[in-house]
């Protein structure tokens, strides 16, 4: 959260730091103060999660030789300068050079704490950004999201690590909301194109003429989204929209770097959305050439309805950080609601669990709620039970029982002694069923 970002308040008067930090910490902000700039610059590096106030005037290294310096650390530090009267020269200096704004004394301690407000919510999106690409650079990170423990997943994860090794183009199909942008990303990190562009279309979002742009860069200065792509991965989302006649100019650059000198510098992974009421097939919506270049690899991702017992491992995971964000207890699933969770259809897969999960956690903050209710409607009619994957009493049993002792050891970080006590089990079959489940004690140790 935003306010989890330190203020780091830098002047050389006693009286003015701690007249500044008083009222920030008032404000509810954490701060941090240094009597010299060359004290602030040891403590600060690439990513500091604070912000900067500073006087322009020190002894030794004053406030824009201090920014100079900050700005060859991190150009994206917000970076705030109090200024006497008559030194608006030096503050329009100091904006010219990358100051984040200026506070002309005397100031306004409210004005100082909005503008403090702004640089930190600044510098919130900032490393939440930088976080965001670095996952999104980082395969191991990407194939920890896939979560789940069915057989189902544990081949979608060996596939996603042999194909990243390849350079050839990979289609991607499945319903929608079953991660394939995910794959898609970590497809790129998890081979040696990691680290390199990755382009992403969605060709259903623009006109022909726009997508045409993008794709060959025509009209533009910035060059095509295809030529920026070289060497890394170009992802073409709802690939079943692209225009024909785009299809065949895709074709035939797909073919020179294909076949020409420069070999596979051009990687394409093509995402398609099926469904099982699509009239038709991706083989006849795109030209056969077309389709069969990009389809050299594949990889489907399967619905979550045939996940089994990921879909209480999931609901779970997604309850735990719901519950976190809201500053509340995490609700408890009962074994009617578990069984109704197994057994939905899960049309809008993962990223309907993921709204049913924060829509559970916000009704149980006012007390009584039914995750068996909240559940669609149609979900629970004849025709949608019919489609369900029908699965024994015992595999909704193991399920259950997985969860629940999943459950109890996060909730005791790991105490055998505390879980033995409150599901009643003597500890050989607690270690059994903890063996037969894949848990490890060493996975709540601390959590």
């Amino acid at each position: 959260m935003a306010e989890q970002i330190m203020i780091t308040i830098v002047d050389d008067e006693q009286d003015m730091r701690e007249s500044i930090s008083q009222w920030l910490s008032l404000s509810g902000y954490k701060t941090v103060t240094y009597a010299s700039a060359d004290l602030a610059l040891k403590n600060i590096d690439l990513d500091y999660p604070g912000i900067i106030i500073s006087d322009i005037k020190m002894p030794g290294t004053d406030g824009i030789s201090f920014l100079k310096k900050l700005q060859k650390i991190d150009n994206a530090l917000p970076v705030i300068l109090i200024t006497g009267h008559g030194d608006v020269s030096m503050a329009v200096e100091a904006m010219r050079i990358g100051a984040y704004d200026f506070l002309e004394k005397p100031f306004n301690p409210e004005r100082m704490a909005e503008l403090a407000k702004r640089a930190v919510q600044t510098r919130y999106l900032t490393l939440e950004n930088r976080s965001l690409r670095r996952e999104l650079s980082d395969g191991t990170v990407l194939l920890r999201k896939l979560m789940g423990t069915s057989a189902l997943m544990g081949r979608l994860r060996e596939d996603i690590l042999d194909l990243a090794q390849a350079d050839g183009h990979v289609l991607i199909s499945g319903e929608t909301g079953t991660g394939k942008s995910l794959i898609a990303h970590a497809l790129h990190a998890c081979g040696p194109r990691q680290g390199k562009k990755f382009i992403t279309v969605n060709c259903a979002a623009y006109s022909e003429d726009e997508l045409s742009k993008r794709l060959f860069g025509e009209d533009t200065d910035d060059g095509s989204f295809i030529d920026i792509s070289l060497d890394g991965t170009l992802c073409l989302e709802d690939i079943e929209s692209i225009p024909f006649s785009i299809q065949a100019r895709l074709l035939a650059l797909i073919a020179k770097y294909d076949l020409g000198n420069e070999g596979s510098r051009l990687r394409i992974i093509a995402i398609s959305n099926d469904t099982e009421d699509t009239h038709q097939s991706l083989e006849e919506t795109l030209r056969q050439d077309l389709y069969y270049r990009l389809a050299a690899m594949q990889i489907t991702p399967p619905p979550l309805k045939s996940r089994g017992e990921d879909i209480l491992l999931l609901f779970n995971r997604y309850l735990e950080n719901f519950a976190d964000e809201y500053g509340c207890e995490k609700p408890a699933v009962a074994a009617e609601d578990a069984a109704q969770l197994l057994q939905a259809n899960w049309e809008g897969n993962i990223r309907q669990l993921i709204n049913l999960a924060e829509r559970t956690v916000l009704q149980s903050r006012r007390g009584s709620y039914s995750i068996t209710e909240m559940l669609p409607s149609n979900e629970n009619n004849e025709e949608n039970n019919e489609k369900a994957i029908a699965k024994p009493l015992k595999e909704h049993v193991e399920a259950f029982e997985r969860m629940l002792i999943d459950n109890t050891m996060r909730r005791h970080k790991g105490s055998i002694q505390s879980v033995m006590a409150e599901l009643s089990l003597p500890r050989r079959t607690l270690n059994e069923k903890m063996a037969k489940y894949g848990l490890s004690r060493s996975n709540y140790v601390g959590s």
